[in-house]
């Protein structure tokens, strides 16, 4: 969820498109990564997940103004110092790596668009 809203942030279509298909995949939602990619504030999202994109947006786009009010908010949705940690490296790394899928204008596998999407049918025995 972290890497799809920030990858969204960042522009990468590789990032947004490839994890989007393991948040839909991990959260047997078939919306949820779309939604995240698109505006998190508005997805099907707990309290919680959103406290969490709130802080992992703020590291994406403004890490220089993260403070203690920013941790006060995270504890109170039950996070601790080293999920909080958790949070900021994952956004982190991805931001790197968000960069260097642009630059060289990487493209997700076609399958990825469709994974998680479409339940599995069962084939008749």
């Amino acid at each position: 969820m972290i890497v799809t809203t920030t990858s969204a942030q960042n522009d990468c279509l590789y990032c947004v498109v490839a994890h989007g298909a393991i948040l839909r995949i991990y959260a047997k939602d078939p919306f949820v990564a779309d939604q995240v990619a698109t505006n998190y504030l508005k997805a099907d999202i707990t309290p919680r997940q959103k406290a969490m994109l709130d802080f992992a947006v703020k590291v994406c786009l403004d890490a220089q103004s993260v403070g203690d009010a920013d941790y006060a908010a995270l504890h109170a949705h039950g996070f601790d110092d080293e999920d909080i940690w958790d949070i900021a490296a994952i956004t982190g790394f991805f931001g790197m790596s968000n960069r260097m899928a642009n630059a060289f204008s990487m493209r997700p596998n076609d399958e990825f668009y469709l994974l998680g999407r479409i339940p599995k049918v069962k084939k008749p025995s």
